[in-house]
């Protein structure tokens, strides 16, 4: 049946919304998986559908106009009250929970995020599953764009607001250093007999990290600056430094632990919390049911074998 006028669609007010967030049709293209030219005719026939203009497109960035201002406003509160509504009836057996799409930071992405999925799967025979690892700024910027549903990242240093948070996991930071370095509990002196390879600035992690040694007034030799563990960790496998990360960082590039080991952060302790989140009253009860998952996971999964390897660890590498 054709499309009468004034007949206003959820795909129309999910393009115009990611449109006005993104402040570029391309960028929204991207953003919806789609083509610019389908953004357009959207946004045309929202237009028509509302009676007035609502983005000045002609301007770079895109710019919403006063009657878009209003809308806005009403449209994001359409799109989670729909998104709402399919995930209270998919969860209570009346229709069919058609798409989930999960942020994981890439620290669980061998071990515990396949588990997951696949337990899912079992449970949720008719879903989709969507899955995007990355830093942790990249996945709460994805979900507050509405373009995931969950995120399992760390903690960010502005707060939840609009967010319902799962704590899952807070793990210290460590030390990880080439075998060859002598002590077993490595003082700042024998730490500037190599550089430090330090974990880029450009993630909430490497900033976590840097502030940490500001505040302490520590510097060192420093001549890399990598955004990848495995470039980090065979670095300092081949000799040429040391580093800071966490033990689910040194986990992640398990190929390099006959060469590499993690000792204690000298210094004051600092710590990370992993946690679930997602967007407040939009999923019901499913964002706990996942968290209580992966509660179970990170334990078989990640602190056990952790703690096993390096009993140290025992007091500050807890699933919570």
């Amino acid at each position: 049946m054709a499309q009468r006028p004034g007949k206003i669609t959820l795909w129309e007010i999910e393009v115009f919304v990611a449109t006005a967030e993104e402040a570029s049709l391309s960028a929204a293209a991207r953003r919806l998986d789609t083509s610019a030219a389908t953004v357009s005719q959207q946004l045309t026939n929202l237009e028509r559908d509302i009676g007035a203009t609502l983005l000045n497109r002609s301007e770079r960035p895109v710019t919403l106009t006063p009657a878009g201002e209003t809308f806005l406003r009403r449209a994001n509160a359409i799109l989670n009250e729909a998104d709402q509504a399919r995930a209270e009836l998919g969860l209570s057996g009346q229709g069919a929970l058609t798409r989930f799409r999960l942020g994981m930071i890439e620290d669980f992405d061998a071990d515990v995020t396949p588990s997951l999925l696949s337990a899912m799967a079992e449970e949720l025979r008719s879903c989709q599953f969507l899955l995007e690892t990355g830093p942790s700024h990249r996945l709460f910027d994805q979900l507050d764009a509405r373009a995931l549903d969950v995120v399992v990242a760390a903690d960010m240093e502005t707060g939840a607001e609009g967010h319902e948070v799962q704590p899952l996991l807070q793990e210290p930071f460590v030390i990880a250093a080439p075998r060859s370095l002598a002590a077993a509990r490595p003082s700042l002196a024998d730490l500037r007999t190599l550089p430090h390879i330090r974990y880029t600035t450009r993630h909430l992690m490497g900033r976590t990290i840097a502030a940490h040694l500001a505040r302490q007034n520590l510097s060192f030799q420093q001549r890399f600056e990598l955004d990848s563990y495995h470039a980090i960790l065979a670095m300092v496998a081949e000799g040429a430094g040391w580093t800071i990360l966490t033990p689910l960082g040194w986990k992640h590039a398990d190929r390099f632990h006959d060469r590499v080991r993690i000792l204690p952060l000298p210094g004051r302790p600092l710590t990370r919390t992993i946690s679930l989140t997602s967007r407040r009253d939009i999923l019901g009860t499913m964002p706990a049911q996942i968290a209580e998952r992966l509660r179970g996971l990170i334990s078989a999964q990640i602190v056990a074998p952790m703690i096993a390897d390096a009993p140290w660890l025992e007091k500050t590498l807890k699933r919570l």
